[in-house]
């Protein structure tokens, strides 16, 4: 049986601008983003990132010139980008794009207010705390 349930944003083109480091996105909505490579690594939807639960996650550091070196199609409802610091495990949904795209500006000021509140710099080299990462990965 078929419902006219929303299938959520569905997008018309997708352009990975390796020099800029910016995933363009358009949807069939007409919205059109331009996504920072250093804003889907942050907030990678991976367990790497986000842990496993609220307060499990692990703030990023020394992404601003990341790169993407690859990206795989999962099914027709995302990505699945390896970018070029080895990250390969978090899977953007078209949802998600949307959500990075849309909230930019917001993300970025809370990414900012996390690092001041942990006392980190943006640029600062990623260490890994003992006892913190996720086995299945």
């Amino acid at each position: 049986m078929s419902t006219a349930r929303n299938p959520g944003p569905v997008p018309e083109a997708l352009t990975v601008h390796a020099q800029s480091r910016v995933l363009e996105i358009a949807f069939a909505d007409g919205a059109r983003f331009r996504i920072p490579f250093e804003l889907m690594r942050v907030y990678s939807p991976s367990a790497e990132v986000q842990g496993h639960g609220p307060g499990q996650e692990t703030l990023q550091t020394g992404k601003r010139d990341v790169g993407v070196t690859a990206v795989e199609a999962v099914g027709n409802y995302a990505i699945q980008p390896t970018f070029s610091d080895g990250h390969d495990t978090g899977i953007f949904t078209w949802e998600y794009l949307y959500f990075l795209g849309s909230r930019e500006r917001e993300l970025w000021q809370e990414y900012f207010e996390r690092l001041a509140a942990a006392g980190m710099d943006r640029d600062a080299p990623m260490t890994l705390k003992a006892g913190h990462g996720c086995s299945s990965h």
